[in-house]
């Protein structure tokens, strides 16, 4: 009689990290990589890269998770290189040609084009994205050769540099907000310069406050013991640094960890809005204080999870 293969143990980890995609997978195949590494109960990334984009993807485990939304909603900054007189399906380096044109333009004219799209812009989602249509992704009608229409969103252009120009590649730095499609801006400096264009190489550098710099790649991480790897986990209010802090003890921590309103009334300048909540030893959560000084529970983090973050479960 053959005997059932155990059980994987998932550990219960709370945390952050930091992991340069490599190019060719896409982010959920690098998500489960790294959840296998770590044995993680739970785990989610946030701001998908596409197979061919590489770089920062914060790939968080438990509690973390649920402040996810600060990353989501969060500036994104770019590295990417841009082939100028040539349209592909996809707009990027993945698709077919569709189009070829003679480059003409001068690298002034490329300065020049580039300037246009700082600040609010709108854009023409791409039919190869994850958006949906009647509850299907745009890439599933595209594959199919269907063209749907598609409404322009605004997004905003924070910061775009030319930094390197070797006609007919063009490499810039961009600061963008959220919801912003590299591909489509490569594909409209295209179309301003009269010679079409399309994306050849994005790298992420950072997601908000998260930077490259401190980002690991998936066969480094591989290759750590697996102290060496819980080492390399942020903790979860990392994802919350770019928010004022609040302390709390006694009755008014006690209150809060329940997530019941508590006055912050008698307190020296405590901020209005979104603040990062800390009790007496630990971080607590993500609380926001209104204009009458009450401050509200938006997203405790489970003190409970945490006394088990030690130990496992089987699944």
């Amino acid at each position: 009689m053959n005997q059932a293969a155990p059980r994987k143990k998932w550990q219960l980890i709370d945390g952050v990290l930091l992991l340069d995609k490599p190019a060719g997978m896409t982010s959920n195949a690098a998500l489960q990589a790294v959840r296998r590494l770590h044995s993680a109960a739970k785990a989610g990334h946030t701001g998908t890269l596409d197979p061919m984009a590489t770089g920062l993807l914060p790939v968080l485990f438990g509690e973390a998770t649920k402040f996810s939304h600060m990353l989501l909603d969060a500036d994104k900054t770019y590295r990417a290189t841009l082939r100028l007189g040539v349209n592909t399906s996809t707009a990027d380096a993945e698709g077919e040609v569709v189009r070829e044109r003679t480059v003409g333009c001068s690298e002034t004219e490329v300065q020049a084009a580039c300037a246009r799209f700082l600040g609010e812009i709108e854009q023409v989602p791409p039919m190869y994205s994850a958006l949906k249509h009647e509850g299907r992704a745009l890439y599933d009608y595209a594959r199919q050769g269907i063209e749907i229409a598609r409404e322009a969103r605004k997004v905003t252009i924070h910061e775009l540099e030319v930094e390197r120009i070797s006609l007919p590649d063009v490499e810039l730095r961009v600061r963008c907000s959220k919801g912003t499609y590299i591909r489509t801006l490569a594909e409209d400096i295209g179309e301003v310069l009269g010679c079409g264009a399309h994306l050849t190489v994005l790298r992420r550098l950072a997601t908000g406050p998260l930077s490259l710099a401190s980002a690991v790649t998936l066969d480094a991480l591989a290759g750590l013991e697996e102290s060496a790897r819980v080492a390399r986990l942020l903790p979860a209010d990392s994802l919350l640094a770019h928010l004022p802090s609040l302390f709390l003890a006694g009755a008014l921590e006690a209150r809060f960890s329940h997530g019941n309103a508590v006055s912050c009334a008698d307190m020296t300048n405590a901020p209005c809005g979104e603040v990062r909540v800390y009790g007496a030893a630990s971080f607590m959560g993500l609380g926001r204080i209104d204009d009458d000084g009450i401050l509200h529970a938006v997203r405790l983090v489970s003190t409970l999870h945490t006394d088990k973050a030690a130990g496992s479960v089987e699944v």
